[in-house]
């Protein structure tokens, strides 16, 4: 019997082809106390189970073939970080021997620990990285108790019809390991936007599916199966009607990425001759080369996060300024708009400290603002990295003129102490600011007049704007870029930059959204940022659009209060 099944659509395009269910059943884990004489020997045989992971991580790492995306690698290099740190590695050796318990149970209970930290963090890629966390952790579970990962089976040879890997959660690991296979598609029970099912998706341009929360357990092996990744739909044994659709769909889909790819070289501007720039928002230094090979003309935001995940140490200004650098030598010349990190209060010294609202706490520039050498490092690393391509600073969450002060105050800081050393650097360095809290959208112009540029995101004003957590399964359905205010926001911030001649961006998910490209150009905006999956796609709309005719409507969505007329206004913008 058919029926469908609805999740968060996280890579577009439509895959068709039979169910193939990933098994990876939970491990049991019992207290078991351990006699004193026998604690070492329980100490060894986690440590043996730690070398045997790191092995089995290594030699995924070596199988990756050259000509997959750089981000599998990139992603057991952080699996390897992990079970290399201590808080991994060498705290459930502590607790086996304070406890005197098994090793199985002192993991789990470090690793608890370790999660619990993690659900306090409010940003939404921070936040996915627990699940490595997991990962690793139930490799290490199952290398204790004796059982092997998961492997699929070989297909049987000549076998020609496409699977759907139906999981209930994935890891970079799995991935590896699959790449024998001809999956089609993945789709799983957990995970976001920003899981690693989604990020390998997108880069293998693959359709996928996350949040789909019972589809492991209602979908059977081998059962025929489409996934409409653009709209979040997965279809369990269609009639033969609907599959004759989707097939046709599936077909034209291909016909217009192919269509697609030769805009590649092409340069963004409309119908009127309106130039617009389309760059890349990235999380990895190896997200350049996808980036570059969709036609972006920069780097509108890296996200330096990462740098600073699963470590009880922080990188040094060495290991910062080697990642920083390679992005600016690779995008050769392109401006690379480098955020400083956006961390909560779950990083050093404060981890102690319980957050009720994370968002509202202690988190991006206010916490670098606390600990001014942390700070101070990551600018200094910023600045050499600049001797070797065009980098500009951003600065997130800004919501006083005082944090604005400060934070320039603390970038002359760390240029005086290169000047000291007679380290080269860019000293036309520009320094942008983000606005993404109310406050500084309505008060934008006091950043106007000390900032070089503004990047807008969207992601996390709306979210603020509107009191909406977009996490939250309960209320993520009122998360609107079309309210009245969120517009009224946006278009007043564009237009004040713009008349200042300020440079303004966005960089949230809105601006790799297509339905909202001829909004943002009628608001005037000139320069996006966004996923490197929307690239060409924005392109098109771009290229087929007249900004002069589209200002009319835009001036009229923006006296609009009611979301049917807004709705329809925006169809009829989309439609010139």
């Amino acid at each position: 019997m058919s029926f469908t099944i609805h999740g968060i659509g996280v890579s577009g395009g439509i895959a068709i082809g039979h169910a193939h269910l990933m098994k990876h059943d939970g491990i049991e884990v019992p207290r078991v106390v351990v006699p004193p004489h026998e604690v070492p020997e329980e100490s060894t045989r986690f440590d043996a189970a730690v070398r045997q992971v790191r092995a089995e991580l290594e030699e995924l790492r070596a199988s990756v073939p050259s000509t997959a995306p750089a981000e599998l690698t990139a992603f057991i290099n952080l699996h390897l970080m992990i079970l290399g740190d201590s808080m991994l590695s060498a705290a459930p050796r502590r607790i086996i021997e304070t406890e005197q318990c098994n090793a199985e149970w002192a993991l789990k209970v470090q690793a608890d620990t370790l999660l619990a930290q993690f659900d306090e963090i409010e940003d939404d890629y921070l936040r996915e990285r627990r699940s490595d966390v997991i990962h690793v952790t139930e490799r290490l579970m199952k290398a204790l108790s004796g059982q092997p990962g998961y492997v699929p089976p070989p297909l049987k040879l000549g076998a020609e019809e496409n699977l759907i890997l139906v999981a209930h959660d994935l890891s970079p690991a799995d991935v590896v390991q699959f790449k024998h296979h001809r999956f089609a598609s993945f789709i799983t029970d957990l995970g976001g936007t920003t899981s690693h099912t989604a990020v390998v998706a997108r880069s293998l341009a693959i359709p996928s599916i996350v949040a789909l929360h019972r589809a492991r357990q209602t979908i059977r092996e081998n059962e025929l199966v489409i996934v409409d990744g653009s709209q979040g739909v997965v279809i369990v044994d269609p009639d033969q009607q609907v599959l004759a659709e989707y097939q046709r769909r599936q077909h034209q889909f291909d016909i217009e990425r192919q269509k697609l790819k030769r805009l590649r070289g092409r340069r963004a501007v409309t119908l009127d001759g309106v130039a617009v720039e389309l760059q890349a928002n990235i999380e990895l230094p190896a997200d350049v080369v996808e980036a570059l090979d969709n036609g972006a003309t920069g780097i509108g935001l890296f996200r330096t996060e990462f740098l600073f995940l699963n470590r009880p140490d922080l990188p040094d200004e060495d290991e910062q300024f080697e990642a920083y650098r390679k992005v600016a030598a690779d995008m050769d010349g392109m401006p690379v708009t480098i955020r400083t990190y956006d961390l909560g209060a779950d990083k050093g010294d404060s981890e102690e400290r319980v957050t009720t609202n994370p968002a509202l706490g202690l988190r991006a520039i206010r916490l670098c603002l606390t600990e001014p050498q942390r700070f101070i490092t990551q600018l200094r690393a910023m600045l050499r990295a600049s001797h070797y391509g065009k980098i500009n600073i951003l600065i997130p969450m800004l919501a006083t003129a005082a944090e604005a002060d400060q934070a320039l105050v603390l970038i002359q800081r760390a240029r005086q102490s290169l000047d000291g050393e007679s380290v080269p650097y860019d000293r036309g360095v520009k320094v942008g600011g983000m606005i993404e809290v109310p406050a500084a959208a309505l008060a934008v112009g006091m950043f106007i007049r000390k900032l070089d540029f503004l990047s807008i995101g969207t992601n996390d004003l709306i979210q603020y704007t509107l009191a909406i957590d977009r996490t939250d399964d309960t209320v993520a359905h009122l998360y609107d870029p079309l309210h009245p205010a969120v517009l009224s926001l946006l278009a007043g911030v564009i237009r004040t930059a713009d008349k200042a001649k300020v440079p303004v961006a966005l960089c949230g998910e809105m601006a790799g959204d297509t339905a909202l490209t001829r909004l943002l150009l009628a608001f005037g905006l000139r320069a996006y940022s966004m996923h490197i999956a929307h690239l060409l796609d924005v392109k098109q709309i771009i290229l087929q659009s007249n900004c002069a005719q589209l200002k009319p409507l835009a001036r009229k969505m923006l006296r609009a209060s009611d979301p049917e007329k807004l709705k329809a206004l925006l169809a009829k913008l989309n439609s010139h």
